[in-house]
Formats: C-alpha cells, structure tokens, sequence
C-alpha cells in the first residue's frame, strides 16, 4: 500500500473522532454559555448535560467490549457513526433539559463504538509496520482537530450573529456535517481489514497494565472538566469572541499537530513514558488558566492553556492505543480499549456535574479547574510507574 492511500484512509478514519468528540462532546463547551442563558440553566445543570453524555459513552463503551468480537470493529464503527449524527442533530430540535440529556447520552452510545472501533482499525491500515500502525494511529486521534478548528471558526461568530438563540440551529448544523462526513469515513472503513479475533485469543491480564489503567482515569477526571467549563470561565475572565475563537482554534490546530510531536516517542519509547509527557503537557495546560496573571499577559496565557491541552488531548488516547499494540497480541486490542475506555468512561461521569456543583456553591469555576489540573498530574505520576510489557505479545 503506498504511503498516499496509507494517509488517507487514515485521514478520512480521522472523521469519526471529529464527530464523536469535537462535535458530540467538545462543542458543548462553546455552545454551553449560550445555551445556559437562553434555557436558563445553572452550572449544575450544564454539567449533568455532559454528565448525561458521559453516561452514553460509559454504555457504548461497554457494549463495545461485549460486542467487538461479534459485530467486528467496521460494523460498531458504521452504526456509531450514524447514531451520533443522528443524536446532534436532535439536540437543536429539542429544549427540556431532559430531551437534551437523552440526546446527549445517545451521541455518547455511538460516539464511545466509533472512538475505540475507530482507533483499532486505524492501527489495522498498515498492521505489518510498527513505525506506519503507530503514525496511523496519531493521526486518527489528532484528526478531531479538524472538528475543533471548524467549530472554533464558527460557533462563536454564529453566537454573535444570532444571540443564543442560536445554540439549536448550531447543533442541527452539525448534525448534517456529521451526516456527510458519516458517508466519507464509510468509504474508508470499507477499505480496511478487520483484526482477526481467533477464538479464546483475546483473554489479556489487567494487572501488569494497572499504573496505565489507573493514570487513564485521572486522564478522564481531569479532561472532561477543562473540556466542559473552561469557555464558560474564560469569558467570565473577560475574552471577547475573537478570542475564544482564536483559542478553540489554537486548540484545533495544535490537536492537527500533536502527531508531528508525539509519533516519534510513541514509537520508539516503552512502558508509560509516552503517557506520563502527554500527562504532564495536558497538567500544565489545563492549570495554566487559572494563574493569576496581569490583564496584558492573560490572553497570552489562555493560548499557551489551549496550545498544550490541543497537543496531549487525544494524544493520550493515542498512548494507551499504541500501549496496548506493544504489549498484546493483535485479537485482544478491540477488548483491552474498550476496557481502558469504560474506565475512562466511569471517570467522566461524575467529573462535569461535581464542577458545576462546586461552581454553584462557590460562584466560581475556579476550584472544579484547579482540581481537574491537580488529578492530570496525578496521573503523570502513575504513567511513570508503568513498566514494557513486550513479552504480553507473546503469551
């Protein structure tokens, strides 16, 4: 296969992420000010929106570990896809918090099918080449900066054009961009191999992967709430809409980038390491925004936040992926991430509407950011701790 069709099948794969996470799960965070004006919501009620959401995504995470050796990874993939475009698209149609939350958990069901369906198949393009599976799979996570930037570019345009009003006509417009871009990925998935699953052969231990297992949930604890609030806070900092939009943007194209910075150690280093550097890029990102800094220096150190958190957020997926196809044989990938993600999935659950709990209570988000930085470098810790596991390949 040469190195052109290699990049894009892997490129359109990269669609699904943009839908699943960038318009599913992250957009929220742009639309959410506008939403919590117009539907008069507090901060309790926001982050049970994505609390619903993470709920979805804990149980098409589960369901995917169940039914991965069954329905094969293509066909989780396709379904998820359509699910999660059909869920954004009724998110704008509909205004009682609990329509929303049912929308919400539904784009999170076919959302969690694509993330980890679409990752195993991305490191299945070129499975024969270490160095072009590994490249395969950064790209795939870091192609939800597509979904970012554009969200980025227009959302907070589209708000002030519209006031917040606006929100539904926001998510209908992304669910027909998902609509489209669910029929692109589909020419791609048809173009890749499923990973074999022999029988009995994907049994694989927890155990030797736990420092991993464990520095995964601090990644989910701590990510969900600067991925939920953080526009909320900014603009109570005082950012006008072309600094948001710069910001969301930055934090898009640096997820583009990430695999240019990442592949490379990805590849080569063993054990936790990758996944420590990803931990601390993404701690010293998320805590960057709530140091005090004179008004001159603000906007400067809001970017740097969205540059470092753009550059580790999918790429911390990414180093759990590229652990797993190092440490066990191909037939278990599609279960051990679907176990890493239900973890994950159960990490996020309680995050977003503990934040908003807290931000009720204190008036301020500040405290629900501060502790989402503290557990990402927590995590860091627990990364290091995670040993090569090779011989696992070979059990």
């Amino acid at each position: 296969m040469s190195p052109t069709r290699i990049v894009l099948l892997a490129t359109g794969l990269s669609l699904g992420p943009t839908v699943s996470n960038s318009f599913a799960r992250f957009a929220y965070a742009l639309v959410l000010p506008a939403m919590r004006e117009d539907l008069a919501f507090n901060f309790s009620q926001a982050g049970f929106l994505n609390t619903a959401n993470a709920f979805g995504y804990l149980l098409g995470a589960i369901l995917t570990r169940l039914l991965v050796n069954q329905w094969g990874n293509k066909n989780l993939f396709r379904h998820g896809m359509i699910l999660t475009a059909a869920a954004l698209l009724l998110t704008g149609l509909v205004h009682d918090l609990w329509a929303l939350a049912l929308c919400r958990f539904a784009g999170g069901v076919g959302g969690a099918a694509v993330f980890i369906c679409g990752g195993v198949l991305a490191g299945n393009i070129v499975a024969h080449d270490p160095k072009w599976s590994t490249r395969c799979i950064t790209l795939y996570f870091g192609g939800a900066g597509i979904g970012l930037m554009l969200c980025g570019a227009v959302i907070p345009a589209w708000l002030d054009h519209t006031g917040p009003p606006g929100w539904a006509d926001i998510w209908i417009a992304m669910g027909l961009t998902a609509a489209a871009m669910s029929v692109a990925s589909q020419v791609c998935v048809a173009q890749i191999a499923e990973p074999s699953h022999a029988s009995g052969s994907a049994a694989w231990p927890l155990k030797p992967m736990l420092p991993a297992f464990l520095s995964y949930i601090c990644f989910g604890l701590g990510y969900i709430v600067y991925m939920t609030f953080i526009i909320a806070w900014v603009r109570s900092q005082g950012l006008s809409t072309t600094q948001v939009a710069a910001m969301w943007s930055l934090l898009g194209l640096t997820t583009i980038l990430s695999p240019l910075v990442w592949s490379g150690p990805m590849a080569k280093w063993r054990g936790g390491r990758p996944m420590a550097a990803v931990m601390l890029t993404l701690g010293v990102g998320a805590g960057l925004p709530i140091v005090p800094l004179p008004p001159e220096w603000q906007f400067f150190g809001i970017q740097c936040s969205a540059a470092l958190f753009g550059l580790g957020m999918f790429s911390a997926p990414a180093s759990i992926s590229t652990l797993i196809k190092h440490s066990l044989p191909k037939p278990a990938w599609g279960s051990a991430m679907a176990t890493f993600t239900i973890a994950f999935g159960l990490s996020q659950v309680v995050a977003p509407l503990t934040s908003g709990w807290m931000a009720d209570l204190s008036g301020s988000l500040r405290g629900g950011l501060t502790l989402s930085a503290a557990i990402i470098l927590i995590g860091v810790g627990l990364a290091l701790l995670q040993r090569p596991l090779i011989h696992l390949k070979h059990q």
